[in-house]
């Protein structure tokens, strides 16, 4: 149990330009008085190959914090673009993640997917050689949170209370390692989408294309038996006692 548990967070402006800075409609509950102020923090993940590309977009402190249920806007900055490894990697999908700390120790962390898309450009169509070769236009493209499947870990600390202190997670919260397998596996999944449906549009015009191939070979087969029928017909004159080729078949 935690001092201090998020009840809802609410994403203002979605979906939104790029450029346009984020804004988060948080309501938490606090159980307990508390000594210091909360220290909320945006971090938009800028490469999926290296935390070094990370940006934290902004920090808050709230305080002090009354007992009971608080509600806040927390705004933040986009991500800079010349942060970033290459321009074409803010296209796709990335994550942001949204996280509290008490006195310097993070107890909760919300994880959104991102998916980023630029007018006029459609991603899944395209090779891998061929995105990096896109001219970026900042100011046509578009993000789109998805809100509605956020991932959260929260983490346990050593609150003001004692009796809070390593408190077990709350059942149904996964730690911080199987949650981040999960966040890797929806991600697969989120990029994935396309490349399914792709694969099934190609499995249905493989299937037609067998279907046409059997009646072809059906149409074959019976052209095949035509002749044996033909050719059997003098040996039929010739001897009464063999039996029908039709019955052969």
């Amino acid at each position: 149990m935690s001092i201090v548990n998020i009840l809802s967070v609410n994403v203002l402006n979605n979906p939104a330009k790029f450029l346009d800075p984020y804004q988060f409609e948080i309501t938490f509950e606090c159980l307990e008085p508390l000594k210091s102020d909360l220290e909320w923090k945006l971090t938009y993940v800028g490469s999926a190959t290296s935390q070094s590309y990370d940006q934290i977009l902004d920090t808050l402190l709230v305080g002090p914090i009354p007992i009971g249920v608080n509600k806040f806007v927390f705004e933040a900055d986009p991500p800079n673009i010349d942060l970033l490894p290459q321009l074409t990697d803010l296209l796709g999908v990335t994550v942001i993640l949204l996280s509290c700390a008490y006195e310097e120790n993070e107890f909760v962390r919300v994880g959104y997917y991102v998916n980023n898309e630029m007018e006029g450009v459609d991603l899944q169509e395209m090779e891998e050689s061929e995105v990096k070769k896109i001219k970026v236009d900042v100011d046509k493209v578009w993000r789109n949170i998805l809100a509605e499947k956020p991932r959260v870990t929260r983490f346990n600390i050593q609150w003001d209370n004692p009796d809070f202190d390593d408190a077990p997670p709350a059942q149904g919260d996964a730690e911080p390692e199987e949650e981040d397998e999960e966040m890797e596996e929806e991600e697969e999944e989120v990029e994935g989408e396309i490349e399914e449906e792709e694969e099934e549009e190609e499995e249905e015009e493989v299937e037609e294309e067998d279907d046409v191939m059997e009646e072809e070979d059906v149409d074959d087969a019976d052209g095949q038996t035509t002749e044996q029928e033909h050719e059997t017909e003098p040996e039929q004159d010739q001897s009464k006692t063999a039996p029908p080729a039709n019955n052969t078949q």
